[in-house]
């Protein structure tokens, strides 16, 4: 037989309530702090990276401007122009198999300034940065980007130059 009163068995439910609400409130604060967890991260993984691209080009270049084009593909536009030149394929236009490779997703574009910065917002993920600095030279920058976080830099130099060629 149960003895005790009821006033007991009252506060023991109430105990094992707040037992209970504690336990999942831990849990879902523990939650809300993990990478990539909870709905801060959610917020910040549908958001956008700010990204900067800066220009510093070397000493020689002085004769080229600095308000240049630049893109952002979400693939490696080389790799699928060598992909489609490889293998013929009758009444494809090379722009119809580049939207089929980026799978609906579609290249940003930004013009630098004349102090040689842009700001633009990029969603995260695996990108590819296409400029060309017009000048006594042609230089090109081809760069892999692997974009996370609120906001990011990226610093276009000699260092990372693809490509330089003679103007004639």
């Amino acid at each position: 037989m149960n003895t005790r009163s009821p006033a007991y068995n009252i506060v023991i439910v109430i105990l094992r309530g707040a037992l209970l609400v504690a336990l999942v409130g831990s849990v879902w604060n523990v939650y809300r702090h993990l990478p990539g967890g909870g709905i801060e991260a959610a917020n910040d993984a549908a958001g956008e990276t700010t990204l900067l691209i800066v220009l510093r080009p070397s000493p020689r270049d002085t004769s080229a401007t600095v308000s240049i084009p630049v893109q952002l593909y979400p693939v490696d536009l080389s790799a699928v122009q060598r992909e489609y030149g490889f293998e013929p394929r009758p009444g494809v236009r090379f722009e119809d198999f580049l939207n089929e490779r980026m799978q609906g997703r579609v290249p940003v574009k930004a013009q630098l300034d004349e102090r040689g910065q842009a700001t633009l917002m990029v969603t995260p993920g695996r990108w590819w940065l296409h400029a060309m600095l017009s000048g006594s030279q042609n230089v090109e920058w081809r760069l892999p980007i692997n974009v996370s976080g609120r906001q990011q830099t990226i610093e276009l130099s000699t260092g990372n130059v693809y490509a330089r060629t003679k103007s004639f």
